[in-house]
């Protein structure tokens, strides 16, 4: 049984946890504060889930998920991430992050900042889109008519199938982006970013939409829009 990891047990990392270990994985979570803080949630998620430092979590996952603040980027443990695949959350919120002159810049993106970080690994962009709330809601079995569909990006075809392929057992379809670059498509302020995902008369008061990929492929051409401001 496939192992996931996950680097940043917060709200994406949590329902990330919860929508794998329904799909039958196993899952070892980390934080930035330690194995013992996070009690109340392997207690919540069950026998399939057990709590370990970042560079456990890093080890022990087949596929690992790092979804922590960007301005902490460089605390994903490098070694242990070597010749796997990673997929990276990550957003850039400068009054949270402080200022990355590249990324004010659009000279680089986030998911290419983490690559570096990460040179051995095969890092994929995806679930940076959509709020944790909408992630727990719109999952739907393989062949529903209503099934939602979530961009991702990367450098690496079977890094991103095996993006894909996860994506598949919790409940979504993939849309691949192209590569890292790309991600920008998706990114904070775009009109990719959690608007495909909600009905814009309520809000995120209102239920969430699932996306087709049609829909989502008018978003991601829209952002050209704010790339240009």
């Amino acid at each position: 049984m496939t192992t996931l990891g996950i680097i940043g047990s917060g709200m994406i990392g949590s329902t990330v946890a919860r929508l794998a270990i329904a799909a039958g994985y196993d899952v070892v979570l980390s934080n930035s504060r330690g194995p013992e803080t996070l009690t109340d949630l392997i207690t919540e998620l069950g026998p399939r889930a057990r709590a370990a430092t970042a560079a456990e979590a890093a080890e022990a996952g087949d596929l690992v998920v790092a979804t922590i603040p960007l301005g902490a980027y460089r605390a994903i443990p490098v070694e242990p991430l070597r010749g796997k695949v990673v997929i990276d959350t990550l957003n850039y919120y400068p009054d949270r992050d402080g200022h990355f002159a590249e990324l004010d810049a659009e000279t680089t993106t986030t998911s290419e900042l983490v690559q570096a970080h990460l040179p051995e690994s095969h890092v994929v962009k995806g679930f940076n889109n959509i709020f944790y709330r909408h992630l727990a809601a719109l999952a739907r079995p393989a062949g529903a008519a209503d099934r939602t569909v979530l961009p991702i990006a990367g450098q690496d075809a079977a890094a991103k199938k095996t993006v894909a392929d996860f994506l598949d057992a919790i409940g979504y379809d993939a849309y691949d982006v192209g590569p890292l670059a790309e991600g920008w498509r998706f990114q904070r302020d775009t009109a990719a970013y959690v608007h495909p995902y909600v009905d814009p008369a309520q809000g995120f008061s209102g239920p969430a939409v699932p996306a087709d990929p049609d829909s989502l492929q008018q978003k991601l051409a829209e952002a050209k829009h704010y790339r240009d401001m």
